[in-house]
């Protein structure tokens, strides 16, 4: 190891620093919580809520907003967070979050919930960016995969946690709860942020806001996102809204890039995507959030239409998937911060999703249920290898000054992979459904079940056996075809992936004035295929720490 004045350099292995860094992971986990729940908790509550406000017209736009408007932020959050420093973005973003929750608390029709959910989005963008962020300022690299794969796990809770939550609000003290319960677990969050929170601080009095991105992105991310929560569903595909809007998308994206290629802090810079490991990672995330989220929209409809399971059940039956996520998510993240190594984790892990989404597409009425849950085990195993891992190596390819705006874009990817895969798996969905209805229900069993379009769960339980039998095999022929179709979309991924070069993992931040240059591969962990890197920290006029690795 080379040293030009020996700087001081934080390390996680000190005892009281390493009792801090546990204290405020704690803190950032509430907060995490707070930004994945919030996703999940309204699936159960929703037919109650549009009842009571009298909106079932306006049900769609109570998720959508928060989605809408948590996308938008997130690359705002990153930049500004890199530009200047993360602490106050961070405790306002909370703030933010709480305040969308009273007016969704006290709202008294939907107008007011719509609002509500949208201020919360407005915040809650930045939960998930800033956390992820903050710990990359306070744990190095090579240490990070343990609390990654722990991140990864809090996701998975509140996917099972979410719904049930909400259907115990709503079955019991109401369903307003859902929105109060934010308010002390934000206080916490922002407590153990003041007390627990010590990054260092930007110095530069005016930095450069990229404004004329951020509206170009918003435009662009809207129209994305407003095509694939409306297209099929609530206008057609070739209907002016859904045309102009793919339209205002492309011209909005093509004008942002001209627009960051002047401007000096461009919030999402085009260099970054030069980076081999940036692009692959952020190629394989889109894939990752079709797949995931494709799936996991519609496993609960198929769940209670086929099996004949409620919704309550439907969420239990869910816990496999997303016990074998939290599983694998931990385990991944500590081999990685034991062994250094890291590439053949996601790799892997996008091999066995598309092993489960294959198995899913062979799923028949007479299926056992625990098969099932087998299957979707199966992939949850897969997603939990995948998904923090991606994002660590993400923070890996670029220096702490810039690993925010990385985190943000490489999460906003994903965001919008997700509002794809579900559009693309909804319309194929009821493409088939539709057909299928219309080719197998004979006449007169089409009058016993009245408008297919308000086929419900219990409906179709309370069906003569003859109909239900064939609704029931029309839902499944429907659905499980659809996993089929996105098998060779996630072994792409794992193509992308196989390219990812493995730089070895920094295990020092220097928080110090001084440079220093280091190995970080120790003999135990030396590939001797591998290429040599060396790593050299640098302080500059801010007191931020960049991580500058050299070429061989």
């Amino acid at each position: 190891m080379t040293t030009t004045n020996q700087p001081e350099v934080m390390t996680p292995s000190d005892p009281a620093t390493k009792r801090s860094i546990l204290l405020l992971f704690a803190g950032l986990m509430v907060t995490m919580l707070l930004s994945a729940l919030d996703q999940t908790i309204f699936s159960t509550a929703l037919p109650t809520i549009v009842g009571e406000l009298d909106g079932v017209n306006h049900m769609l736009w109570v998720t959508t907003a928060y989605i809408l408007a948590s996308t938008i932020m997130m690359p705002v959050y990153g930049k500004l967070g890199d530009l200047i420093g993360r602490k106050g973005l961070f405790i306002g973003a909370i703030a933010i979050f709480m305040a969308g929750s009273v007016i969704g608390g006290f709202a008294p029709d939907m107008t007011w919930l719509i609002i509500g959910r949208a201020v919360q989005g407005l915040g809650g963008g930045g939960l998930m960016i800033l956390s992820q962020a903050i710990i990359a300022d306070v744990v190095p690299a090579r240490e990070r995969g343990r609390y990654m794969g722990i991140m990864g796990g809090v996701f998975a809770l509140a996917s099972v946690a979410g719904p049930l939550l909400g259907g115990w609000f709503t079955e019991s003290i109401g369903w307003r709860w859902a929105f109060w319960m934010n308010l002390p677990l934000g206080a916490l969050a922002i407590v153990s942020a003041v007390l627990l929170l010590k990054l260092p601080k930007n110095t530069k009095s005016k930095p450069s806001i990229d404004v004329a991105g951020m509206i170009l992105l918003a435009l662009a991310s809207t129209a994305i996102v407003l095509v694939t929560t409306w297209g099929g569903t609530q206008y057609d595909w070739d209907s002016l809204i859904i045309i102009g809007l793919i339209a205002l998308a492309i011209v909005s994206a093509i004008s942002f890039v001209m627009v960051e290629r002047a401007a000096d802090e461009p919030i999402m810079p085009l260099h970054m995507f030069k980076e081999r490991n940036f692009l692959l990672t952020t190629g394989s995330g889109l894939i990752t959030g079709i797949a995931m989220f494709g799936a996991l929209a519609y496993m609960p409809t198929y769940l209670q239409m086929v099996t004949g399971v409620n919704a309550t059940q439907a969420g239990f039956l869910m816990i496999p998937m997303m016990a074998a996520l939290l599983v694998s998510s931990v385990v991944a993240g500590q081999l990685v911060s034991r062994t250094g190594r890291y590439k053949w984790l996601p790799l892997t892990g996008s091999i066995i999703v598309a092993i489960g989404l294959a198995l899913l597409s062979t799923m028949t009425p007479t299926l056992p249920i625990w098969i099932l849950c087998s299957y979707l085990a199966i992939m949850g195993l897969g997603l939990g290898m995948s998904m923090q891992i991606l994002v660590l190596i993400v923070q890996n390819t670029f220096p702490n000054s810039q690993v925010g705006t990385a985190t943000s874009s490489n999460n906003y990817f994903r965001q919008i992979g997700a509002s794809i895969g579900t559009a693309v798996v909804g319309s194929l969905f009821v493409a088939r459904l539709t057909e299928l209805l219309g080719t197998r229900l004979p006449a007169a069993a089409a009058e016993a079940t009245g408008d297919t379009n308000s086929l419900t769960p219990a409906a179709v339980r309370d069906l003569p056996d003859a109909v239900r039998e064939i609704i029931v095999g029309v839902y499944n022929d429907a659905l499980a075809p659809v996993f089929l179709y996105m098998v060779p979309l996630v072994l792409i991924s794992a193509v992308l992936l196989a390219f990812v070069k493995e730089v070895p993992l920094a295990t020092t931040i220097d928080r110090g004035e001084h440079t220093e240059t280091l190995n970080v591969v120790s003999e135990d962990d030396a590939d001797p295929d591998a290429e040599s890197h060396e790593l050299m920290t640098v302080s500059d006029q801010t007191g931020a720490t960049s991580i500058i690795r050299s070429q061989p």
